[in-house]
């Protein structure tokens, strides 16, 4: 089931050439590597991905986040975020609409704020094994099969490793794999993990390991992806974030059918919406004349073509970026008429 090496090099290589550059999941699975004490480490031994279609052993996540001031309705002076899956996760390079919009925003200073803050967020699912938990976790699921979620800078570790000719086998190989070592610091007052590395010499996973695995199976990596958006969910993402570039406030009776903000509550069980005798049927979503521009070749800025810029993620957070020009920065509205506009031609 586990790819080769070899498999692995040819396919990040083919990915490279290609793009032409380099959750805190509430479950108990989910081992939360990024709430380990600064100056310990983590070492967790990882599993191949149980789709054996699947080259590597991770499968990458990728986000937008629209926020809001506020909901319509409800708290209007409380900030909200929505995340909504990215089409590139599925359909690759210039899939997505909201995406095709944010790409020539980069090319203008004043819009650099804004580009920044609805590009999409990368990060990527493993699992396998804890075998050293500073954290010592008190309430531990009875499959030790942990799931990860690893965000770009430990990715990044994990990649180049697999490039280096000294490493001679698969890390997630049963007989000759490798443990991985999240390394916890600080850098600037963020958490940092740059000093994280694969473990030097190679081991075997123990019966006890080969026991869990065949009591509990591997999983299938892409089950913790987001469903992809169908046409209505597509052209009801692309409203939202025309939405929130606007500064309106999500408004629950027409976005929360599709998505909604993380803690979000109506206040009204599905029985209350669903039409019965006695209840109020729920409201049908009607687009407002806006129509998911089709994907167009668009060639991404050099310095952001398929990277993650910029890269929030579970493991930092984002440094901060010099504030564009006051006076050149331009509205929400002027944003909004100049992506209308261009829709239009």
């Amino acid at each position: 089931m586990s790819k080769t090496l070899e498999e692995i090099r040819k396919k990040l290589q083919a990915l490279d050439t290609k793009s032409g550059g380099g959750t805190r999941g509430g479950d108990k699975s989910t081992y939360a590597h990024w709430n380990i004490p600064e100056g310990t480490q983590s070492i967790l031994r990882l599993l191949p991905d149980a789709d054996p279609d699947n080259t590597f052993f991770w499968a990458e996540r990728q986000l937008i986040k629209l926020p809001f001031a506020g909901i319509l309705g409800q708290d209007e002076h409380k900030q909200v975020t929505v995340q909504v899956p990215c089409m590139e996760m599925w359909d690759g390079l210039n899939s997505c609409p909201i995406l095709n919009e944010i790409r020539p925003m980069w090319k203008d200073k004043s819009l650099e704020e804004t580009a920044r803050r609805y590009w999409k967020k990368r990060t990527y699912f493993f699992q396998g094994f804890v075998e050293q938990d500073p954290m010592n976790e008190t309430e531990k699921p009875e499959n030790p099969i942990r799931k990860f979620i690893i965000g770009p800078q430990i990715f990044a570790i994990i990649k180049a490793a697999l490039m280096d000719p000294d490493m001679e086998n698969s890390p997630v190989d049963y007989i000759n794999g490798t443990n991985f070592i999240v390394a916890k610091t600080s850098k600037g007052g963020f958490a940092d993990y740059s000093t994280s590395k694969w473990a030097r010499k190679e081991s075997s996973l123990t019966e006890e390991h080969m026991a869990a695995i065949e009591q509990y199976k591997l999983n299938k990596l892409s089950d913790y992806l987001p469903k992809r958006p169908n046409a209505e969910q597509l052209a009801a993402i692309f409203e939202m974030f025309q939405a929130s570039i606007d500064g309106e406030l999500y408004d629950p009776e027409r976005f929360s059918k599709f998505y909604k903000p993380f803690g979000f509550d109506s206040s009204e069980s599905d029985d209350d919406v669903d039409g019965g005798e006695g209840k109020r049927a729920k409201p049908a979503y009607v687009p407002r004349n806006v129509s998911v521009p089709v994907s167009k070749p668009v060639q991404a800025p050099a310095p952001v073509a398929e990277d993650n810029t910029p890269p929030f993620e579970p493991d930092e957070k984002p440094a901060a970026t010099p504030a564009a020009d006051a006076g050149a920065t331009k509205s929400p509205q002027e944003i909004l008429a100049m992506l209308r506009n261009r829709n239009k031609a």
